[in-house]
């Protein structure tokens, strides 16, 4: 049934909630239909002096987000789409992906000008993915990586107090946050490929509500959406969670979709990197295609590898 006002649901750190305020405004201006934000502490944001990697487990910033949904206690959730696993649960489907922000990776830091390629040995980058420190090392192997958590602001406050020289931050989060004097440098895809769904928003609804997917056209991005099925396809190709070593990035150019997809080590020494092209329609299979081309290349051992590291510490 209709509502005559829809509930939001959404994590509470600032950019959650600038993201969800972002799918509000266009739901109220397209759709003429007036939204409320619902806050919800997820089991991520309980989680604070660990590391992601260290935590295991899926879907750790929207779980208690699609419980609510599934309880109909919200209408519809806003998640950033890189924290959605490639499974989502029975009853529920992501109905709209609007247009992609800037999805690759930026270095902020302590005393700039600087870049990557002029740390000096020794240098010591903060970021709480393995993904990007993975990367990182692959091209810097004489650069330290230590973890640091917390939202953006908390994480640019430890850069200036804690012994990092830079920190690693998604583009995308400081532009919505109007952070852009923080970018010094903005990582290319070849140093350090984005994290699936990267620079996205995603909404998800309940099966069901059939007139609301309808409504929710108005928003969704047929590129972006492309792009991202082909990255999700690769991720549930590789059945790795969403803190492991995984990277993969789509762009859609004159109807064709080029992925390039990878699984680093945890050492940054080994790194098995693939792309792969192919027509828009066929995006998801593409993307499974090409994690099956990377985990017969050397990714599955190395995933092997990184299960069995995480396990012992755990």
């Amino acid at each position: 049934m209709k509502r005559q006002t829809l509930r939001i649901g959404t994590r509470r750190s600032p950019l959650a909630l600038w993201q969800a305020e972002h799918v509000k405004g266009l739901i109220e201006k397209r759709l003429q239909i007036s939204c409320s934000l619902v806050g919800i502490t997820t089991q991520g944001d309980r989680i604070r002096t660990v590391p992601l990697a260290g935590v295991g487990g899926k879907g750790l910033f929207i779980k208690e987000i699609e419980e609510a949904l599934g309880r109909s206690d919200i209408d519809l959730a806003v998640h950033s789409m890189k924290d959605v696993p490639a499974e989502i649960p029975a009853g529920l489907r992501l109905s709209a992906i609007p247009p992609r922000e800037d999805p690759f990776d930026a270095l902020v830091f302590k005393a700039p000008p600087a870049s990557l390629g002029k740390l000096t040995a020794g240098a010591c980058i903060g970021t709480s993915s393995l993904r990007r420190a993975c990367q990182i090392k692959f091209h810097r192997r004489d650069i330290v990586t230590r973890p640091v958590r917390g939202n953006v602001e908390t994480r640019l406050r430890k850069l200036e107090e804690g012994p990092f020289d830079a920190i690693v931050l998604a583009v995308a989060g400081l532009k919505r946050l109007g952070l852009h004097h923080c970018i010094h440098e903005i990582l290319s895809p070849e140093v350090c490929l984005p994290a699936i769904g990267q620079g996205a928003l995603a909404i998800e609804i309940r099966e069901a509500d059939a007139w609301l997917h309808e409504a929710l056209q108005t928003l969704h991005d047929p590129h972006t959406s492309a792009a991202v099925e082909g990255e999700r396809g690769f991720l549930a190709a590789i059945g790795g969670g969403c803190h492991v070593p995984i990277g993969c990035f789509g762009k859609v150019l004159e109807g064709t979709l080029e992925l390039t997809g990878l699984v680093a080590s945890l050492s940054g020494f080994q790194c098995v990197r693939r792309s792969k092209s192919g027509p828009v329609a066929e995006a998801a299979s593409l993307g499974r295609r090409l994690g099956e081309e990377v985990l017969a290349a050397g990714g599955a051992e190395i995933l092997d590898e990184i299960e069995k590291t995480l396990g012992a510490l755990g």
